[in-house]
């Protein structure tokens, strides 16, 4: 599917604002209704639109922690990769987890209760011998901004037609 500038101004305002009435969304992308309507349905069934969910303010609901985790992996086979993937997968507290180039071969980002709590996951982790090297842990002291959208506009603007 070839997206076109109102495909990315749907997804944008939905990033926006994910209950958003079809009308007013056909509004803001100067759309009627109808059109509007088969359009998202189709970036729905194109898979471009993955879900709906709230965004928290995790602050609100008491004290957490945030830890970026670097991990560097003992062996770099496929099997090493899938192994410790399925393993941090199943790890509620990481929210994600990014393979990266570099000194490192993961970069994982866990919310947790606190230090005990992290410290916990991270001894767990290690006794599942799922092939750490090793690991450096950073504590978020504060987070100035955390953006929740993806900066659509600017990465299509020159890639889609009008």
């Amino acid at each position: 599917m070839k997206l076109d500038m109102i495909d990315v101004k749907i997804l944008c305002e939905l990033q926006k604002n994910g209950r958003i009435t079809n009308v007013e969304l056909a509004e803001l992308v100067n759309l009627s209704p109808s059109p509007c309507l088969t359009r998202m349905k189709r970036l729905q069934a194109a898979g471009y639109i993955t879900g709906y969910s709230a965004q928290i303010d995790i602050g609100k609901l008491g004290e957490i922690l945030t830890v970026f985790t670097e991990v560097t992996l003992k062996n770099h086979r496929h099997v090493d990769f899938d192994r410790f993937q399925a393993a941090v997968r199943k790890i509620d507290a990481c929210v994600e987890c990014h393979l990266v180039s570099g000194g490192y071969d993961y970069l994982l980002k866990f919310i947790t209760a606190g230090i005990v709590h992290y410290q916990t996951i991270i001894e767990n982790l290690l006794d599942q011998d799922v092939g750490i090297d090793k690991y450096f842990s950073f504590v978020v002291i504060k987070s100035p901004f955390i953006k929740n959208h993806l900066p659509l506009n600017n990465l299509f603007a020159d890639k889609v037609p009008a």
